[in-house]
This record gives structure tokens, C-alpha cells and sequence, in this order.
């Protein structure tokens, strides 16, 4: 994940595709393997696909711990407050540094690993290709229209990816059929994917590709990418990571070279379609049967009944009940798995870390508002104090800042100390 467009949604967010595993001091002897690793790797693709090397500044690290790992002398600059707590690119003493959650890192199996060294390598250098983009949320993807034709884009995808001729260019029309019925259901749909495949999709293609020894493992990953997929609770974020990869190792055979030709606007499926010479099949009902269609739309109308439940348990704690309010945070990272629309409310994240001029909040899961300006937990058990806690959730409040009385009886909202009347007393 970057560090950089995802971070201006929310505040200076880095999101990541696993739970964090439990802390663990960074091992500098493997640190170094692993720094080794990475460098074999980036030398061996030697800036083959977007002519400029992916070697660079890296940092392992482990908040917990406070320990790190570099590949180079570590800056005498301040760490950035979110090292250690997600996978992301940032800048660091005037340098930009792809850097990792240490216990993610260490307990990943070698090909994950490297796929995910080169990913945030990729996002390092991102900036400098001009690839860098603002994503926005994609919604639609909860639902079970969205659900369902974008599952059906990935079987045809892995279909395409591991055939070869006819049989490939039919499976590229019908994962294009499936990704154009999906678009055409939900305003704006098109360009809310396509951001979060450029910025996210091109890193995971870029790893993909480049941490396996040739086209054949290359591919074997990305169909195993697909085939996993559908195991995340949420696609809100996750679905751009096996598209883009796909989508790059299809170009690749269609239009060799064409990450040194991609903009920042362009679209990986126009793209494609245009490369292979293809339009999306017209009969896409039809197609969706050659990809068990029917069993799968069954199963995510069952799965939207039960997300119904979930949505409206969140609402009760997240909205109707006592919550606290508390302004958006500069920094913080989350994990993108289980991430939760309330419609007209906003998004509850999973496993929020945040620090802002008002302190620092660690909480199971955050309700951030549709626009992004404030942050809320549930109110219910709450104590009283410089420390807070309350249902799932601990915040330091940082000196000048207090807890005040919110909206409605019950809420709290956490605002600039500006005299008298403080509940936290």
C-alpha cells in the first residue's frame, strides 16, 4: 500500500490486507536476508517494466518494539509516526522510503514476501512515473449486483490467463462484458475502480510480475491471486490488487511494453480491449452461466442479507447509539479487510490506529465520515480521564485538548480545551 493517494482520503493512511500479527522485535540478522532478497530481485528486474529501478530505501519495522531495520543509514530526521504500523511509502529526512510492518513481513512465505517487498517498492517509486492518484471509495462493491459481476470478471480473467489463443480472447470478452454490466449498474462506478487500479493494481501487478522467475510463475500467481480473492469479507479495497494483476500480465502479451506508455488516466480494461482487439461479448447472461453464474448469485443474495444484519448492528453502535466525535486524523493506518459501508453515515474501518494534534486513538474499528473530516467510536462504557476508553477502544488525549459533551445526550466530541465544563474530569 502507499502511503500517498490513500493517505489523502484519510488523512496519511496506509491500509493492509492482513490483520497485523502480534508484535516481535525486528531480527537484524534476517532483516538482512530479507534486504538481500529484495535487492537480487530488483536487480534482476533491472527497470524492465517501467524503465526505472525498484532498488531503494527500505525499512522493516516493529511499533511495539520501536525496532528497526534499514538498507541504508537510517535519517537522523524524527521517524515518521506511522512506522511499524503499515506497509506503505513515505518520505523520510527528505527521503522516500518503501517501508514494512515487521511481524507481517516475517511471518510471510517467501513468494508473498518478495511479491510484497516489490510492491512497496513500486509504490516508492510511483510518484516519479506519474501514477500517483487519488482513490475514492467503491461502494458499490457491497452490494450484491457489484459482488457478483465482479467475481464473475475474475473467473474469466483466471480463464484468460491460463489459455491461450481463441479460448483466451473469448474468456478477455466475457471478463469485459462482466466488468461493463458491473459499471453500468452504479453511477461513477467506472472511474472509482479505475483510480484504485492504478494506484494500488499496477503495485500488485508490478510485485507479481517481478518477483517471479518468468511468465509461467508469473501467471500461476495471478490466477492463484484470483482464485483467493473471493475469500475477503470486503472487495471495497482488496478487488484491485488480483484485477490489476491480471489485467498487467494480459497486456503484457498483447501490448509488450505498455507500462511505459500507461497515464494516470487510462483504464487497465480499455486498455486491454483495445491491445487484444476484443469488445465485450453481447450475450453476458448467457456468459455468466459458462462460470456457474447461477450458484454464485445465490450465494452472494444469501451473503446480502446477512451483510443487512451486520450493517444495521453497526448503525446501532456507530451512529444511534452514544458515540464519541473526534476530528480526522493526519495519521493512521487500518486494515482493508472487513471494512463496512453504513450507508449515509460513512465506513467502519477495522483495526484503526490514528494520531492527530489531539492524541492517539487504538481502536478495534472506526466509523469515518463520508467525507472523511471526523472519526467516531461507541460512547457506551466510556471512563473518564487524559486516558479514555470505551468499547473496543483507548485514547490518549494530547495536553490542550478535552472531552466535551456532543450533540445529543450521551455523545462526546473531543475539541481544543478552551475553559470550563469538561466531562473528562
Amino acid at each position: 500500500m502507499t502511503a500517498d493517494a490513500t493517505l489523502r482520503r484519510l488523512g496519511l493512511v496506509a491500509g493492509a490486507l492482513w490483520v497485523l500479527p502480534a508484535a516481535a522485535q525486528v531480527d537484524q540478522e534476517r532483516a538482512a536476508q530479507y534486504f538481500a532478497e529484495a535487492a537480487a530481485l530488483c536487480e534482476r528486474e533491472a527497470g524492465r517494466l517501467w524503465g526505472v529501478s525498484l532498488c531503494g530505501p527500505m525499512v522493516f519495522a516493529d511499533a511495539a518494539t520501536s525496532t528497526i531495520a534499514t538498507n541504508q543509514p537510517a535519517p537522523s530526521a524524527p521517524r515518521p509516526v506511522i512506522l511499524g504500523f503499515a506497509n506503505a511509502a513515505m518520505d523520510w529526512g527528505g527521503t522516500r522510503w518503501a517501508t514494512f510492518v515487521w511481524p507481517m513481513l516475517a511471518a510471510a512465505a517467501p513468494p508473498d514476501r518478495a511479491r510484497l517487498m516489490l510492491h512497496e517498492l513500486f509504490h516508492r517509486i510511483q510518484p516519479q512515473l506519474g501514477l500517483i492518484v487519488a482513490d475514492r471509495p467503491n461502494d458499490h462493491l457491497e452490494t450484491a449486483d457489484g459482488r457478483y459481476w465482479l467475481q464473475l470478471e475474475w473467473r474469466a480473467l483466471a480463464s484468460a490467463l491460463a489459455s491461450r489463443g481463441a479460448e483466451r480472447t473469448g474468456a478477455v470478452s466475457e471478463a469485459l462484458a462482466f466488468r461493463a454490466r458491473r459499471r453500468s449498474l452504479f453511477p461513477d462506478a467506472a472511474e472509482r475502480e479505475r483510480l484504485l487500479e492504478v494506484q494500488e493494481g499496477l503495485a500488485q501487478y508490478t510485485g507479481t510480475v517481478a518477483a517471479a522467475a518468468d511468465t509461467a510463475e508469473a501467471i500461476a500467481s495471478a490466477i492463484e491471486q484470483l482464485t483467493k480473492a473471493p475469500q475477503y469479507e470486503t472487495f471495497l479495497r482488496t478487488f484491485a490488487y488480483p484485477s490489476g494483476a491480471a489485467y498487467g500480465i494480459l497486456l503484457d502479451a498483447w501490448s509488450p511494453g505498455w507500462t511505459r506508455r500507461i497515464k494516470a488516466t487510462d483504464d487497465l480494461g480499455a486498455m486491454l480491449a483495445a491491445a487484444a482487439n476484443v469488445v465485450p461479448t453481447s450475450n453476458v447472461d448467457s456468459a455468466a452461466g459458462r462460470y456457474d453464474g447461477p450458484v454464485l448469485r445465490i450465494a452472494e443474495e444469501q451473503r446480502a442479507e446477512r451483510h443487512k444484519l451486520r450493517v444495521a448492528e453497526l448503525r446501532r453502535r456507530f451512529v444511534e447509539g452514544p458515540v464519541l466525535v473526534m476530528p480526522r486524523a493526519p495519521v493512521a493506518s487500518f486494515v482493508s479487510s472487513g471494512i463496512t459501508q453504513i450507508p449515509g453515515a460513512g465506513t467502519v474501518v477495522p483495526t484503526y490506529r490514528a494520531t492527530g494534534p489531539w492524541g492517539r486513538l487504538e481502536a478495534t474499528s472506526v466509523l469515518v465520515a463520508p467525507d472523511q473530516s471526523t472519526l467516531t467510536v461507541p460512547a457506551g462504557g466510556l471512563t473518564r480521564g487524559k486516558t479514555i476508553t470505551g468499547d473496543g477502544w483507548t485514547l490518549e488525549l494530547a495536553p490542550g485538548w478535552e472531552l466535551r459533551a456532543g450533540a445529543r445526550a450521551g455523545d462526546y466530541q473531543v475539541v481544543r480545551d478552551t475553559g470550563p465544563s469538561r466531562p473528562n474530569d
